[in-house]
């Protein structure tokens, strides 16, 4: 109890010391985006990283980003929609899909209990205790060096990264003007598809996650550890490979609205992918050290795009089927 006290007064101290010069900085950048609703969404951003890390600090949970994931990309479009109004039929497209998307993650989310107290991902856990066994020049990393890589990558660095993936709302609120054409019918159509498509996958992984712990609570055997079917016969990641797959469609909404191929706000699918790369090679880790017979599915398996005629796929097909 005197810890989380300690905790809570240092996050006071910090957070009361760098608010009034930090929001003064802020205001002082003259940077492009000073003047427009997406400028103002920037400074949401910074706020809600500094409370996100704030939180995780003061909880020791550092899932509060994941929390949030969900939440911030139908905030940003919001504030872009709330500017334009209506009128836009581009940005209320994109806003509503947004908040579909914001919707089916949160729900996934609770259910999976993600909001309770004591459910940080185990991922962090996992970055904790090995950051807790690393030294630098003898003395060991530990907590302190958790919070450098919670400030710098989790809270600031995952916050930054929603924030860039969702602006081309931006180009369109630049070119709102310009009417809904052919390829933005067909984003709203692919995008619709893979928000379906994560939904099964969810759906699958949920079903097979708690006939697990079914099996678990009766004491009986579970011959499947970790999940090969539906969806994830054909990619070991089938929700990852949609959630990517979105945000890459959400940008032709930009490429529609400026009839520019490339810009700045392309730069947040990119980023994304490159995330989705280390962290489910985090994940799959922690699965390789847990269950012997993952290392025969990763063989059989790609990890996101599906190969059906790879011929690794059907020699070792049963070997975890």
């Amino acid at each position: 109890m005197q810890g989380v006290r300690l905790r809570a007064l240092v996050v006071a101290i910090v957070g009361v010391v760098a608010f009034v010069p930090g929001w003064i900085a802020y205001a002082a950048i003259d940077h492009p985006l000073v003047g427009t609703p997406y400028g103002v969404a920037l400074g949401v951003c910074t706020a809600v990283a500094v409370l996100s890390w704030m939180a995780s600090f003061l909880t020791r949970d550092a899932s509060w980003v994941d929390r949030l994931w969900s939440i911030v990309p139908a905030l940003y479009c919001g504030i872009v929609l709330a500017d334009v109004g209506l009128d836009s039929a581009r940005i209320t497209v994109m806003t509503a899909l947004a908040c579909v998307w914001g919707a089916r993650l949160t729900f996934n989310l609770i259910r999976r209990g993600g909001w309770r107290r004591d459910s940080e991902d185990y991922r962090w856990s996992y970055l904790r205790e090995q950051l807790s066994q690393r030294g630098i020049f003898g003395r060991r990393i530990g907590e302190v060096g958790f919070q450098v890589f919670n400030v710098l990558f989790v809270s600031f660095g995952q916050m930054a990264l929603v924030w860039l993936f969702t602006s081309p709302v931006h180009q369109a609120w630049l070119h709102a003007e310009v009417p809904l054409g052919w390829l933005d019918y067909g984003a709203i159509v692919a995008f619709l598809v893979l928000l379906l498509l994560e939904i099964v996958a969810d759906e699958q992984m949920w079903r097979f996650q708690q006939n697990k712990a079914r099996l678990v609570a009766e004491g009986a055997d579970v011959e499947r550890p970790f999940i090969t079917e539906g969806l994830f016969r054909y990619c070991r990641h089938p929700n990852c490979t949609c959630e990517q797959a979105m945000w890459i469609v959400f940008y032709l909404f930009a490429i529609s609205a400026s009839g520019q191929l490339w810009h700045w706000t392309g730069l947040g699918w990119v980023l994304l992918l490159l995330l989705f790369a280390v962290s489910t090679r985090l994940t799959e880790r922690i699965s390789s050290e847990r269950y012997a017979a993952y290392s025969r599915y990763q063989a059989a398996v790609p990890m996101f795009v599906p190969n059906p005629l790879n011929p690794r796929r059907r020699r070792a097909q049963p070997v975890y089927v």
